[in-house]
């Protein structure tokens, strides 16, 4: 049955069939008025949204503008004006120097906005807001032109990571079970070895795996993230752990594969994000997914 699956989805996504047939879905819903939130995030957890229309889909799902496509542009312009109030303050406050990289310009904007409501500590997962907010307006950068759109969309992602922290013993938790489940011998190793609490785990979660996979592999991930099902980031890690099996196996203790998992092979990374959705959708079950609830 399994083979069978994966064989007429290989067959539909190389004849085109399945993006076309997604693609006029999602106008369908986008037609209604106002858009309905819950069908545009159950479609963005059952299927990859389009490219041409991710950014528009993403910014509906994080609250970056409303579900009412006629104020989409009205909202976007008030963005843009708190945008450049945000980037002029940071500049005559001297918070950051004008000439550094704009990752960090866009991070003293994003300190200075959220300076009086900035999240209690959490010391058990490290949580620090530069390393989740800099790898992740990297990686927008290199997807949209409008800077505007990456900050906005940057902030709340890192807002969704902020808030994820109290899960992330769960999200651990799910990787260590699904992974057992998966490849109990990868799994037997890892444990034999003591190797299984030295992936780097926090890391990845924290930066929803921006700076670890490439840009054409993080966004069908991104679209599970924002839609509210952190739960994807445990999948992704398994797969990304399975993928890179062969030298884990042959690593002979915890900095062996640190060493793997630290150097993905470029042609992995589509393999991993691919492999991830298919495990997500036939076996992770994101319809229950308990992570995902308020």
């Amino acid at each position: 049955m399994t083979d069978e699956r994966n064989f007429r989805s290989s067959y539909y996504e190389k004849v085109g069939c399945r993006g076309v047939e997604e693609k006029k879905s999602l106008e369908i819903l986008m037609k209604e008025k106002p858009w309905d939130k819950v069908k545009l995030k159950q479609f963005c957890l059952r299927f990859m949204v389009p490219a041409s229309y991710r950014n528009l889909v993403w910014k509906v799902l994080l609250d970056i503008i409303p579900v009412y496509a006629d104020s989409h542009q009205f909202v976007m312009e008030q963005r843009k004006q708190q945008y450049g109030d945000l980037l002029y303050a940071v500049d005559m406050l001297d918070l950051v120097d004008m000439s550094a990289p704009r990752t960090e310009i866009l991070l003293a904007m994003w300190l200075l906005e959220n300076e009086e409501r900035r999240p209690p500590l959490f010391p058990e997962t490290n949580f620090n807001s530069a390393d989740t907010f800099l790898p992740i307006a990297k990686t927008l950068i290199e997807l949209y032109d409008n800077e505007v759109d990456v900050y906005w969309l940057c902030k709340s992602l890192t807002d969704i990571v902020r808030n994820m922290q109290k899960d992330l013993p769960k999200l651990k938790e799910a990787f260590q079970s699904m992974l057992e489940k998966e490849d109990v011998e990868l799994f037997n190793h890892l444990v034999d070895i003591n190797a299984l609490d030295v992936l780097p785990l926090t890391k990845w979660f924290n930066s929803c795996f921006a700076g670890v996979l490439d840009v054409t592999s993080l966004p069908k991930i991104w679209d599970k993230v924002c839609s509210g099902a952190p739960k994807i980031l445990s999948v992704v890690a398994v797969m990304l752990v399975i993928t890179l099996r062969r030298n884990i196996l042959k690593a002979q203790n915890g900095d062996e594969v640190l060493k793997c998992v630290s150097e993905i092979p470029e042609q992995c990374e589509e393999v991993v994000a691919n492999k991830a959705i298919e495990l997500w959708q036939y076996g992770a079950q994101p319809q229950n997914d308990q992570l995902a609830k308020k």
